[in-house]
């Protein structure tokens, strides 16, 4: 065996491992190469747009969670006005309710105060013409009698 013709045997040889690479190896593996880095290429995308649509969505959860703070804010000093407003109602009408109670209790007294004056004097009459009867000792006349005690019961 010539080296020579081993060597160009072996370059053929080399050459259609070459082609027979080129031809059915190599497309599947640059396809799968492509592939995969198509897929990467998405994946990235795809994190970066979950990314911005993370700080999207925490920048809404941050405005909805302020606008709840506000609208509870609201909401407490509201309740606050309301809880105020009805105290002030509720004093109001307990003091109404007091002076008509207090009103009421004065009339009364008057009224009481007239009866016990009418009951002393109709028991004043009786006392006077009592003791004037004991002082007299004789009747008086039964009209006269009424007349005086009229008299007396207006005096007093």
């Amino acid at each position: 065996m010539n080296i020579n013709g081993t060597l160009v045997a072996q370059a053929i040889v080399f050459a259609l491992l070459v082609l027979f690479t080129m031809k059915f190896v190599w497309p599947p593996i640059a396809a799968a190469l492509d592939e995969r880095a198509s897929k990467i290429a998405d994946g990235l995308a795809a994190a970066d747009k979950a990314k911005s649509e993370l700080s999207s969505a925490n920048k809404r959860v941050e405005d909805e969670l302020a606008k709840s703070r506000n609208e509870t804010a609201a909401r407490l000093a509201d309740a606050e006005r309301r809880g105020q407003a009805i105290v002030e109602e509720a004093k109001s009408k307990a003091t109404e309710e007091g002076n008509k109670i207090i009103a009421a209790a004065k009339v009364e007294a008057e009224q009481q105060a007239i009866k016990a004056r009418e009951a002393l004097r109709e028991q004043v009459a009786v006392l006077a013409v009592k003791g004037a009867e004991q002082i007299l000792r004789k009747e008086v006349n039964a009209g006269v009698h009424a007349e005086l005690l009229g008299r007396l019961a207006k005096e007093l």
